[in-house]
């Protein structure tokens, strides 16, 4: 569990809130919850392998589109 206190008395709730935030984000609780919210059948090594090179070649036909400013 994550606690955030008061520097001191003055600081402000946005800041705290801030930093609340922040240490949120670094300790990777946030990500593992939306991970963990839908199940997935357990795949093969080799399907997610294809599957991520899949990806990543969409995604750079999508970039090489966008650089010469086609749709």
């Amino acid at each position: 569990m994550i606690q955030v206190t008061r520097k001191d008395s003055k600081e402000s709730l946005e800041n705290l809130l801030r930093r609340f935030n922040r240490k949120v984000q670094q300790s990777g609780v946030l990500a593992t919850v939306k991970m963990n919210q839908r199940f997935e059948k357990p795949i093969s090594k080799r399907d997610r392998r294809e599957k991520a090179i899949i990806r990543k070649q969409r995604k750079n036909l999508k970039v090489k589109k966008l650089k010469l400013g086609i749709k």
